[in-house]
């Protein structure tokens, strides 16, 4: 259901091609690779001041070493973007959703970020939003590099397991975070 939900949009936003030409990017985000998430965003300009965004990251699959650490997890993220000087161009704030499932567990996150991650597996779903600010440099006619930081909201709904593959279910709850939600550091190819 959420895959067909991603295709169709994707489907939809690049069917906006036709109407929008010159008005289209796809994007990468270099620091969502460097957890071996493949990711893929369609920005639309609506005008000279007002884009869209839809972006998508995946990572479907264990981590490398033979242990049972794993970082599987999938987002979706739509934004609404305004920008101060022209579309794709500059500075830009904006406003996301987010969602997304995830089953983490025995992996060892830098700076001390989710020690439980380490002794712990979650597997759950989470929502929310927040704002975002960046700046985009054109480095040609075609290639751009987008810098964002984006803070909010989501809640999370999640069931906590004793490591390993077959771990014992310790309880079910959920959180409300807030903090950073969106660091991106994109590569883009403007049509």
């Amino acid at each position: 259901m959420i895959r067909k939900l991603a295709i169709g949009a994707l489907l939809f936003f690049s069917s906006l091609t036709a109407c929008f030409g010159q008005d289209v990017a796809l994007k990468t985000n270099a620091l969502y690779w460097a957890t071996t998430t493949p990711n893929l965003g369609v920005e639309v300009s609506l005008g000279k001041k007002h884009s869209v965004q839809l972006f998508y990251g995946l990572n479907p699959w264990k981590q490398s070493g033979g242990d049972q650490s794993s970082l599987r997890h999938w987002l979706l993220m739509p934004e609404f973007r305004h920008w101060f000087c022209q579309s794709f161009n500059g500075w830009f704030v904006g406003v996301h959703l987010m969602g997304g499932q995830f089953n983490a567990g025995s992996v060892d996150l830098p700076f001390g970020l989710f020690d439980e991650l380490e002794t712990r597996r979650y597997e759950g779903w989470f929502a929310g939003g927040g704002v975002t600010a960046g700046y985009q440099w054109p480095l040609s006619k075609h290639w751009s590099l987008e810098a964002a930081l984006g803070i909010g909201y989501d809640y999370v709904k999640y069931d906590k397991f004793r490591c390993g593959e077959c771990g014992e279910k310790l309880k079910s709850d959920h959180t409300n975070y807030f903090g950073p939600t969106k660091l991106a550091l994109s590569v883009m190819y403007v049509f």
